[in-house]
């Protein structure tokens, strides 16, 4: 983990699980907040030591690469065992560690309805350690910091989202940082069951972000969960798509 004084203020925080999941379910809001101007990073809380494909030194190069495709301007990862992802207090202090280091003011987590174990319980994971770097009380060595507000990429949940963020211009990009994770993506025998052929991966993420786009009468879209109810001050301001 880098230390305080190398580490840069983020105004967007990704949390997710492995290295690779940032870039399937919020690849493309990354790349559409940093060209807005603001400071966006990522945490992977596992380092992929687990995985069919690859090994954890593969996808450490695979993930500073796909960093540098969605322009964030950092990105670490904890030590906590891949496939093996507990909600426990040392592992909620590790992440408010980042969270009060980092300092953002909103961050993404998976949404809890996943089908790896992983990514749902980083969703309740993640919540509670931003909670928990909220508390003065607690000492991580740094300053207490609570984000301002917590939002779930449902990309891969039966859920109905709270909003769509268009990803159209930014859709090729999504689909190289994806890419860089060759150890995973490109065809080979190891995993040959379970994992998408490369020439079909293009054909579903593509098909998956128009549909999420057309909910939102764009071209392509990212999903995302906001569980807390919002205020609004000016109904002539909500984005909405045109009826």
């Amino acid at each position: 983990m880098a230390d305080a004084g190398s580490v840069p203020q983020a105004d967007v925080l990704a949390i997710a699980a492995h290295r690779d999941d940032v870039e399937q379910t919020c690849g493309g809001t990354l790349l559409r907040m940093a060209a807005r101007g603001l400071r966006t990073a990522i945490l992977d809380l596992t380092r992929g030591e687990g995985g069919t494909r690859g090994t954890a030194e593969e996808r450490a190069n695979e993930a500073a690469e796909a960093a540098k495709i969605l322009g964030v301007g950092w990105r670490d990862a904890l030590d906590l065992p891949d496939g093996n992802v507990e909600n426990t207090y040392d592992n909620r202090l590790k992440i408010a560690g980042v969270v009060r280091l980092l300092r953002p003011r909103v961050v993404i987590l998976p949404y809890g309805q996943a089908r790896h174990p992983d990514h749902a319980i980083v969703a309740e994971l993640g919540y509670q350690a931003c909670f928990l770097s909220g508390l003065a009380k607690v000492q991580t060595g740094t300053e207490p910091h609570r984000p301002f507000k917590i939002v779930y990429a449902s990309l891969y949940a039966d859920v109905r989202p709270s909003f769509i963020v268009d990803i159209t211009p930014f859709i090729e990009q999504r689909h190289a940082a994806l890419m860089a994770y060759k150890s995973q993506y490109a065809n080979q025998s190891a995993g040959g069951g379970l994992f998408v052929p490369e020439e079909e991966i293009r054909e579903r993420t593509f098909a998956e972000a128009r549909h999420y786009g057309l909910l939102a009468g764009v071209k392509c879209g990212e999903p995302f969960v906001q569980k807390e109810v919002g205020l609004v001050d000016d109904l002539t301001l909500i984005p909405v798509q045109s009826i």
